[in-house]
């Protein structure tokens, strides 16, 4: 194949593929996950599973595989309270997190309302599972009581501690959970004879129902330092993991987690009924769980513990998000503001990949001196395909014009966009964060659809000076349509995501007035050098 018509064919596989990247997460949103009211666990080798049963029908099960009961208890009576300047906790009567509600202005939604992280019909975290069938069911029966510490912790000043007791027939359970003002806590779980049990962080939590093409579900850092992500819908329920160090059920901002740097948590996942991972820490008598519950903000976690920040996690392109956040949290510690923190790194990124970018742009130019030349060569060895190809790669290479470098500045494009997008999407950081004038919220669509229009026109402009030469009417009449899709496309956007991709296209314009400039003054200059050789002759 003709190598400039790969080129342009290369260009519109790289559109489409756009549209569809971004086209999607509008078109097709992830389905609304089902209420799952009731669940059966079973333990096989112990691994919970789930199977759906009815509240009323009593459970069997054979030695081997013995089942849990976990009904639902959306009404269960709070046991405790916990507050700090940020979060109140409340700890229901199972020694469950019953609710989490965050307190800071940023969270809040159109009402003005606190977000509540858990669902009422959602696994609890700190819910505890035996393998034991009867008393697995007793213990969904019988409420815990307080042993010691005040039914109503505050504390935003330090630690306090809450010490919890169940008394079973058979055993009795101790929970002692020490809380942080940063939502971190510590739990110690005691059985006063050896009993298997599961304790879980719960069902991930809830704080955001957007229809962004987003990760949710569970993800588990291994002994090996691999990191797994099991998104919803995609749990296979036999999933197990020895010396885990963070078992974390996440949604976009917040995340429900256990972690263990030094001896490991012995994790399984169970397959709920709609396909959602729940994760499953394994104790028997004595268990030490450290825990987090509320945002994936980074500053937070790196203070529990650095490697914690793992647990903020970008989907597709984490090998470049991951670098790309830290790098805008550093500008973002200077500058002070995510707007101007988006600029620069912007700025940054276009700087290094402008070596890159140079060769490309200039090839392109040498492209369009050389389309005349190229369609004559077209007609005359149009019979003689390989002749053809032949006269072409010669004249390439003559003139010095590469032509798939025409194609690399959008290739470096497309990766850096795609990770942008998840960092900009998923850093709970510009929840909330202002820029200038109207933009108070980066997080959310740009209100008044100015960045989103003044994007699509930069990026029409940046067409009307960029050189071309397509021969399909079709690729044509899809890349002048480009700007309008786009700008469709972004006016529901973050407008954190909106501002790089507007800041990037108007860079991208000068540094297309800068090489349009430079080439100029190179073709002077060799027609200056041609006439002078031919007067010195």
């Amino acid at each position: 194949m003709e190598q400039q018509e790969l080129n342009k064919r290369l260009l519109f596989a790289l559109a489409l593929s756009f549209f569809v990247f971004i086209g999607f997460s509008y078109f097709f949103p992830a389905p609304e996950t089902k209420k799952n009211t009731d669940a059966t666990v079973n333990t096989t080798h112990q691994t919970p599973q789930v199977d759906k049963v009815s509240k009323q029908a009593p459970v069997t099960s054979s030695d081997k595989t013995p089942n849990n009961v976990s009904p639902v208890q959306t009404d269960s009576t709070v046991l405790a309270t916990i507050t700090s300047s940020n979060f109140i906790v409340n700890i229901d009567e199972f020694g469950r997190i019953g609710q989490v509600e965050l307190l800071e202005d940023k969270y809040k939604d159109d009402e003005g309302n606190n977000l509540k992280l858990l669902k009422p019909e959602a696994v609890k975290p700190l819910e505890i599972r035996f393998t034991d069938v009867k008393l697995n069911e007793e213990a969904f029966k019988t409420p815990y009581v307080i042993q010691s510490g005040e039914n109503e912790l505050d504390v935003s000043s330090g630690v306090q501690m809450l010490t919890l007791v169940q008394k079973l027939s058979t055993v009795t359970v101790t929970k002692k959970i020490h809380f942080d003002s940063n939502g971190q806590y510590n739990v110690d779980i005691t059985t006063s004879s050896p009993t298997q049990f599961f304790v879980t962080p719960g069902h991930r939590p809830v704080a955001d129902t957007s229809v962004y093409l987003l990760v949710r579900g569970a993800l588990i850092k291994g002994a090996d330092d691999i990191i797994t992500t099991i998104e919803d819908g995609d749990a296979e329920g036999y999933e197990k993991f020895q010396g885990a160090k963070i078992a974390s059920a996440f949604d976009r901002y917040v995340t429900s987690l256990f972690f263990d740097f030094e001896k490991g948590l012995n994790v399984s996942i169970l397959k709920q009924d709609n396909g959602d991972p729940l994760i499953f820490v394994e104790g028997e008598n004595n268990l030490h769980l450290n825990a987090y519950i509320g945002p994936k903000d980074h500053e937070v976690l790196k203070s529990i513990n650095p490697e914690l920040t793992d647990a903020i996690e970008f989907g597709w392109f984490t090998f470049l998000a991951k670098p790309f956040y830290k790098v805008l949290l550093w500008i973002n510690n200077y500058v002070g503001n995510w707007g101007w923190a988006i600029i620069l790194f912007t700025l940054l990124v276009k700087f290094i990949l402008f070596p890159l970018s140079y060769k490309g742009m200039m090839s392109m130019q040498k492209l369009k001196d050389l389309a005349p030349k190229m369609k004559e060569v077209k007609e005359k060895y149009k019979d003689d395909p390989a002749k053809m190809n032949a006269q072409m790669m010669e004249m390439y290479k003559k003139h010095g014009a590469n032509p798939m470098g025409g194609c690399l500045p959008l290739i470096l494009q497309i990766p850096v966009f795609f990770a942008l997008y998840r960092v900009l999407l998923n850093a709970v950081e510009l929840q909330g964060a202002p820029w200038i004038l109207w933009i108070e919220d980066l997080a959310l669509m740009d209100p008044y659809f100015v960045l989103p229009v003044l994007m699509g026109a930069s990026m029409w402009f940046q067409q009307r000076i960029t050189p071309s030469n397509f021969t399909d009417p079709l690729q044509e009449k899809i890349f002048k349509w480009f700007p309008v899709i786009m700008t469709v496309f972004f006016v529901y956007f973050p407008s954190g995501l909106v501002l790089y991709w507007l800041v990037n296209n108007i860079f991208t314009i000068g540094q297309q007035y800068f090489i349009n400039h430079m080439y100029a003054k190179q073709k002077e200059a060799a027609i200056a050098s041609h006439k002078k050789g031919k007067d010195k002759k």
